[in-house]
């Protein structure tokens, strides 16, 4: 694969010199952004913006469209995994994430199964898709995971 138009982020990773630290930002997308309020209102709600490849396409965007970034970084949470775990995730208003099946007992995290990420994941990989497909080479896409300690919280 050819790297990206802008490397600068990549050559930085590899600890190759480069014209200029390069700039990106964890939490690019979000309530800061007027779009990204229209977008998720248009989802109906956060976890529909995670779940529709488009619309984690657009948001991911966003921010590359108004800033001289150096990279994108994938619209998503890190609870997707677990949710895909079975653990059943929703967000209530006005108090963030939840799960309908809480690991509480030792044998629920013993019951747990990995996702096939072809079936229960499917919209991130879609995601992934259509994001690079639109960046057209011409940033890196980076992608980030929960680790388990944060998970478990």
């Amino acid at each position: 694969m050819a790297r990206p138009k802008n490397d600068n982020f990549l050559r930085a990773l590899l600890r190759e010199p480069t014209d200029y630290t390069p700039l990106w930002l964890m939490r690019q997308a979000g309530r800061y952004l007027p779009e990204y309020c229209e977008t998720r209102k248009r989802a109906g709600n956060f976890l529909n913006l995670c779940k529709t490849p488009s619309l984690a396409c657009e948001v991911t965007l966003q921010p590359l469209a108004r800033y001289d970034l150096d990279a994108a970084i994938l619209f998503s949470d890190i609870l997707t995994v677990p949710d895909a775990m079975g653990l059943g995730l929703y967000f209530a208003e006005g108090e963030g994430p939840k799960f309908e099946r809480p690991l509480r007992e030792e044998w629920a995290i013993r019951d747990l199964t990995a996702p096939d990420p072809y079936d229960h994941l499917r919209y991130v990989l879609d995601a992934v898709a259509e994001i690079r497909r639109a960046l057209a080479n011409s940033v890196p896409l980076i992608g980030f995971s929960g680790s388990p300690f944060t998970l478990a919280c």
